[in-house]
Parts: structure tokens; sequence; C-alpha cells
């Protein structure tokens, strides 16, 4: 398998299910596109790997696989445990990595990714408030019923979704404290960035 990705200081979207492959076993090879370069040659680059224009894409044979939560789900099928093995847990740990995958506009707008910048305190609008409430709402109601380590438990799908909201956390200074965490989504978000799969990913981006 190929997995196609831009670059590891800004794509979020590269990142999630370049965890989930990194935690399938599966052996899979790595092409980079860099991305933001002049004169469209970064989506030029990517058009000859995506019929989306967009990353990241699976190619396995002659399957093309784009977008980041089917590509999840595809290795997921090949290989188990990706997933909650608890029909319940596994549910809502899907609802949980489909709500980040089309919600949050606001937070993901004011807040893009970034891993080379510098943490830094940013006044941020009332409609990334509003996201980041329901984060810490969704985050402890999970932890609260699976018990942790990870949203549903072990680690699964949902938790590579929300490591780049953990790194966003990070980067602009949100101090969930101050949206309702009581100490749980805290400690969840450091432990989504103490996995040894992003601090590889972090580690090339740096």
């Amino acid at each position: 398998m190929e997995l196609v990705i831009g670059s590891k200081s800004w794509s979020s979207w590269s990142l999630r299910p370049w965890l989930v492959a990194k935690r399938s076993g599966l052996a899979f090879t790595e092409t980079l596109v860099t991305l933001r370069q002049e004169n469209n040659a970064s989506e030029a680059a990517i058009r000859l790997h995506s019929p989306s224009g967009l990353v990241p894409v699976l190619k396995d044979g002659d399957l093309t696989v784009w977008d980041s939560l089917a590509i999840s789900e595809y290795l997921a099928e090949k290989a188990p445990g990706l997933w909650p093995a608890e029909p319940a847990a596994r549910a809502q740990a899907r609802a949980a990595a489909a709500e980040m995958h089309s919600g949050f506009g606001s937070l993901r707008g004011e807040c893009p990714m970034d891993l080379t910048a510098a943490p830094t305190d940013t006044e941020l609008s009332e409609a990334t408030h509003k996201d980041i409430r329901r984060i810490v709402a969704l985050w402890s109601e999970l932890l609260a019923r699976y018990g942790g380590p990870f949203l549903a438990g072990p680690w699964s799908i949902a938790d590579a979704f929300f490591t780049p909201v953990a790194a966003r956390f990070r980067t602009y200074g949100v101090q969930l404290s101050d949206f309702g965490d009581t100490g749980p989504c805290g400690a969840y978000a450091e432990r989504l960035l103490e996995t040894p799969e992003f601090k590889a990913w972090e580690a090339d981006a740096r």
C-alpha cells in the first residue's frame, strides 16, 4: 500500500489515517506532497495520485481510496482492533470520529494545525468557543463511560481523528478548564500527543 500525504506541519487530514496505518501494523510506503507551493504546483502533484485533488489518498494495487475516514475504515477491515470490539463502544467511537470529520468548522478555520508554530495564547471567537465546549462535553462523556485511557477504552480510530485537535489546543493556548473540563480532557489531550506515532510524525514535521 502507498499512503499519499501532505506536509506534516499542516496536514491534519493526512495525520489521521497515517496514525491509523501506523497502528494497524500493515506495511505501507509514504509519499509526501509539499503543500502551499506556488503556481498550483501542490495541486498538480496531488492530482497525479488523487481523483479529488486532495490528500490523503491510499493506493492498494489498482484500488484508490481518498478521504481520511474512508481510508481509516478500509484499514480497519484489513487489520482488526482499530475500532472497539464491543458494539456500543464501537458505535460511539464511530460517531465521535464522524462528528470530528464533518464538524467544528470554526475551530478548523481559526486554529489551523501548525506543528512548527510556537505555542501562543490566542483570542478566539464565540463560534470557536462553542466548538471547544462541544469537544469537552464529548470527550468527558466517553472518557467517563469507557474509563479511558482513550475515548472508547483502548486506542481507536476516534483517537486518531482527535489528535490534531489536541495539537491545536496546545498551539493556540486553549485551556480546557475554561470550557468545563475538570481534568480528564486535558490529560487525554496530553496522552494523544505522547503516543509514539504522533511523536514520530511531529519530529518529521519539525
